[in-house]
């Protein structure tokens, strides 16, 4: 695997466990390294993408890779913003 270039990962328009178990191991049979995450096709911004953003990142840090979001949208921005994890999740 090319580890010169960084994995890209896209959302689906809603997230659910499934999507984000997926995700997650995808993420586990990536050699560590960068990571961008899309989400800008997340047409619902909801506790459930937050969570989900958040087990992203929690599963990218145990595996060694450095992960950064791409592409929200006004409401997840203010959502994130609004639990106090744009920070965390640098959104």
């Amino acid at each position: 695997m090319d580890t010169s270039r960084p994995l890209v990962l896209t959302l689906p328009a809603r997230l659910g466990h499934g999507e984000v178990a997926l995700l997650c191991a995808e993420l586990g049979a990536a050699p560590p390294g960068d990571v961008v995450c899309e989400v800008g096709a997340l047409t619902h911004a909801d506790l459930a993408a937050v969570d989900a953003l958040a087990r992203l990142k929690l599963a990218a840090a145990r595996r060694g890779h450095r992960i950064r979001f791409h592409g929200a949208g006004p409401e997840l921005r203010a959502l994130l913003l609004l639990t106090g994890l744009d920070g965390t999740l640098g959104v």
